[in-house]
């Protein structure tokens, strides 16, 4: 197995490749701009790892690998849209740089694009990538469509909650890592495994995410700490918050989330007050342990050797640290 930023470097330097100047200029370069924007590349390097695990040069899953990164760029792409987000990693959005026409239309052809990738593999594996690829981006359209429906509702439940971040973040995890087992011919039992370890680990990756919104460290975590109480995002945090506290406190912080002042420091403070002394700080934790470990229980019990968990298991707890 080769260190993640080996993988990072071998899909950066196919990615470069793939990325050539093509008319009409106004659909295509918008594409070549988000791709370059930057980020981990996470999901590109799961689905090489994986590949490599069960045995298959890296080589031959880099087409899938691009796939899935193309996907997850044509999704940021219109989620900012529907956002109205002004930057992305620092940079102008898509629509801000271009419109929003250009950014409708060039994620269009993003997401073409991406199924366009899955040619280069034939028979059965086309077949197994293309109906995997079609079920997960299905799932991440009905999680962020939750995600919106959320917004204004006053009565989401935590199971609700729970099942959205699945479908909108941690589904594509899962679904990386298994076509990277579909790309070695791993049987079907193992791809099935490697997509839930997957998936569990991706939902621990978003709780985690939601409890360092509030209680992370700003030059660590990268973000603004209490954009999604500025927001009014019902998070575990807020869930658990609402169902474990007094009927005042939980009045108290449906109260919160009603409003919007101007300066919001004494809003997030008194918001992440109430998560601690509701225990809902606590219990966040407890649950991102939990999944973490369902995770790594997953890759226990699969029927191959320890070399191969090995990476998979460093990878979560890596990903788990914020160390990748």
């Amino acid at each position: 197995m080769k260190e993640i930023s080996i993988y990072r470097e071998e899909f950066l330097t196919y990615l470069e490749s793939m990325l050539t100047r093509k008319e009409p200029a106004n659909l295509y370069d918008p594409m070549r701009y988000i791709l370059k924007l930057g980020g981990k590349r996470l999901r590109p390097i799961l689905v090489m790892m994986s590949a490599d695990a069960f045995g298959t040069d890296t080589q031959k899953a880099l087409d899938a690998a691009l796939a899935v990164e193309i996907f997850h760029n044509f999704s940021l792409v219109h989620d900012d849209i529907m956002d109205d987000a002004p930057l992305r990693r620092g940079k102008k959005t898509v629509h801000e740089k271009w419109d929003i026409n250009t950014g409708i239309l060039s994620g269009d052809a993003m997401l073409i694009n991406a199924y366009q990738l899955f040619e280069s593999y034939e028979g059965d594996q086309f077949r197994k990538l293309a109906k995997l690829f079609t079920k997960t981006a299905i799932e991440v359209c009905e999680g962020q469509q939750y995600d919106i429906d959320f917004e204004t509702r006053d009565d989401v439940t935590l199971s609700e909650y729970l099942h959205m971040i699945k479908y909108k973040t941690a589904v594509l995890v899962g679904a990386a890592l298994e076509m990277g087992a579909i790309v070695a011919n791993a049987n079907e039992v193992c791809t099935q495994q490697i997509n839930e370890y997957g998936c569990l680990l991706g939902v621990a990756f978003q709780l985690q995410d939601d409890y360092l919104d509030a209680f992370g460290d700003a030059e660590t975590f990268g973000k603004q700490i209490g954009g999604d109480i500025i927001e009014n995002k019902k998070t575990f945090l807020y869930l658990k918050a609402l169902e474990e506290s007094s009927s005042v406190e939980a009045r108290q912080l449906q109260h919160l989330y009603t409003i919007a002042p101007e300066n919001p420091e004494q809003k997030i403070e008194t918001v992440k007050q109430l998560f601690i002394d509701s225990g809902a700080a606590s219990l966040a934790k407890a649950e991102i342990e939990k999944y973490t470990q369902k995770a790594f229980d997953v890759l226990e019990n699969m029927n191959i050797s320890e070399a191969k968990k090995k990476p998979f298991k460093e990878f979560g707890e890596l990903l788990m640290t914020r160390s990748v």
